[in-house]
């Protein structure tokens, strides 16, 4: 079951799902998980996907609308800020400890896509994340700045700073927001796979949400450009961590860049055989073994 909570982070409000076993003492102290999603998403998409699975294996998650999306505050609106998405995680750490049930020495992350990243830059310096795993994980900064396969020149990266830049100064003269779509709302041949996917996802009666309204704001741009989402992963990131990646993904890249920099002693790259990169949002071949591998992850460092 999940029941509908809320959260503070800063000055806004968060919204989240709870989801908790059937059979669950609350007389008694649990370990739990904080889900961070893709960029765009909203938690009644794959985060409750995988909510409910670690539920029914017995795991407390909670599934939270990142800043500025959803049902969660934050301004301005559809911005995607990586200091807010690590600062969103860590503010849902905040809220499981407050909860009696919760064992506060027993607290996970799971990130999916984008919310992987985040999750691995927050356990770097949030030392209460005692376990971290990714699902179809992305480096969210990189993937904007340098594109998906890496051949964005820093020529083309600099002119979107300076239209960035430019839209500031009409902003604040008066002129309106510029959206972007975080998924295609057309497929072209010449887009790379997960993007097609994403569309097929997001944008279809598949796991279409009205709170997932597919904007972001260009005020995001040098934000992203600017981040370094595994920078001291190589030196911070020590808890053990579990990386799940789909073998046909486009997106494998990150995973292998993630794990090979991890300074954890404990750490593993589950290849799903044959899975694509949104395969692991919500089909059943490859989410059942991915979650029973989180469950295993889990309940083993938890």
């Amino acid at each position: 079951m999940a029941e509908k909570v809320f959260f503070k982070n800063n000055q806004h409000q968060m919204a989240g799902l709870l989801f908790l076993p059937n059979d669950l003492n609350k007389e008694e102290k649990h370990p739990a998980i904080v889900i961070s999603s893709p960029a765009g998403a909203v938690k009644e998409q794959s985060p409750s996907v995988y909510g409910e699975k670690l539920a029914k294996a017995g795991l407390i998650a909670l599934a939270f609308d990142t800043s500025h999306q959803g049902e969660s505050g934050g301004e301005p609106r559809y911005l995607e800020n990586p200091t807010d998405r690590v600062e969103d995680i860590k503010c849902a750490v905040d809220y499981l400890t407050t909860l009696p049930y919760i064992d506060v020495d027993r607290v996970g992350a799971l990130g999916i896509c984008s919310g992987g990243g985040y999750v691995f830059n927050a356990a770097m310096t949030d030392r209460r994340i005692k376990a971290a795993a990714g699902v179809s994980i992305s480096d969210p900064a990189a993937w904007i700045r340098d594109g998906i396969d890496g051949s964005v020149p820093v020529e083309a990266q600099i002119q979107l700073l300076e239209e960035a830049s430019n839209q500031r100064t009409r902003e604040a003269n008066g002129a309106d927001p510029i959206y972007g779509e975080f998924v295609p709302g057309k497929v072209t041949d010449d887009m790379p796979v997960t993007l097609k996917e994403a569309n097929n996802y997001y944008r279809t009666a598949r796991a279409q949400h009205p709170n997932s309204e597919n904007k972001v704001s260009m005020a995001s741009i040098d934000k992203l450009l600017a981040f370094s989402t595994f920078q001291f992963a190589e030196r911070f990131l020590t808890q053990p961590i579990l990386i799940v990646a789909g073998s046909k993904a486009d997106t494998i890249g990150y995973s292998e860049d993630i794990f090979a920099k991890a300074a954890s002693d404990n750490k593993e790259l589950f290849k799903i055989e044959g899975a694509t990169h949104v395969d692991l949002y919500d089909i059943p071949q490859y989410v059942d073994p991915a979650s029973e591998k989180l469950d295993g992850f889990f309940k083993r460092y938890l």
